[in-house]
């Protein structure tokens, strides 16, 4: 059994634990409502970007580039794993390396070679161990306070030249995508080739007030889609990195939560223990001080 003076020491510890913990909370909170803002901010960008490829997908395959149209192959793959740099932050990270790996177990089933690029160090702590023969290269941006446009360019070109290489087939990109505090969504997309998608009758999908327009493009499509095909994979990534930027900061909040409210739990048992204890230790003295009285 812990001394008294063990269990103030682990009491005076936990509270500790608990004020870290909580502060945590407040600063993944601060933090969430700015992150949140900017990954709401993007989506409609990188919708549009899709869009707007939509519409030039019926152009001359021959005339397109290889990044909307692809090699001709599928042989190989190359998942793009987004995560944190930082940890503490519950399941988050685990629960996309467990989607890319997934979607790794299903091209393998088919006979397809899969090479994995991961973007954040936790995510590469927690593939190199079994991994690290298939992982091509990583990068993190630890030291930036925050991620924009650049740090997207930077992983988009190193991709685009990997495809360039021939290194490649397919490009897919997996990360999580915010909902709310308590909801990040592990996401699979892919990027190269870029798809299309397509409604019932087999043509382009087209929503909203682009349906049913036609469209002229200057100085023609294919020009068009050398320029903006490389920057739809940029913005792609920069949404990647902003919704998991955002998921990062809730699912970090949620836990510090709860592990604020676990050491509440654990501070106010080690206290019953300790006030046990401490009458029990009481009583004994008492006992000893009335029996010794006696005898004399």
């Amino acid at each position: 059994m812990a001394s008294l003076k063990d269990l103030r020491n682990r009491i005076s510890s936990v509270k500790s634990t608990k004020k870290i913990t909580k502060a945590m909370q407040m600063v993944a909170a601060s933090k969430l409502r700015r992150a949140e803002e900017a990954a709401q901010n993007a989506r409609p960008y990188a919708e549009r970007m899709h869009s707007v490829l939509s519409n030039l997908a019926g152009i001359n395959q021959n005339e397109a580039p290889k990044l909307m149209t692809g090699t001709g192959k599928d042989d190989v793959h190359l998942l793009v794993v987004f995560t944190a740099d930082r940890g503490l932050c519950g399941g988050f990270n685990a629960s996309i390396v467990k989607k890319a790996r997934a979607k790794q177990r299903e091209l393998e089933a088919n006979g397809k070679s899969v090479k994995f690029y991961a973007v954040g160090k936790k995510g590469y702590d927690l593939m190199r161990r079994d991994l690290s023969d298939k992982i091509v290269d990583s990068i993190s941006f630890r030291e930036s306070s925050r991620v924009g446009f650049d740090e997207a360019a930077q992983v988009g070109d190193k991709v685009i030249d990997m495809f360039e290489a021939g290194e490649f087939d397919v490009c897919h990109l997996f990360y999580a995508e915010f909902e709310n505090v308590m909801t990040q969504v592990p996401t699979g997309q892919q990027v190269i080739p870029a798809s299309v998608e397509e409604d019932e009758d087999g043509e382009n999908e087209k929503k909203g007030s682009d349906a049913g327009t036609t469209y002229e493009y200057e100085p023609d499509p294919a020009g068009i889609l050398d320029d903006l095909i490389p920057r739809n994979i940029k913005i792609q990534i920069l949404r990647a990195l902003l919704e998991n930027a955002a998921s990062e900061q809730g699912a970090r909040m949620t836990a510090m939560d709860s592990a604020t409210r676990n050491a509440g739990d654990m501070i106010e048992k080690l206290e019953i223990s300790y006030n046990r204890q401490r009458q029990a230790q009481i009583t004994t003295e008492l006992t000893e001080i009335i029996s010794g009285a006696e005898a004399l």
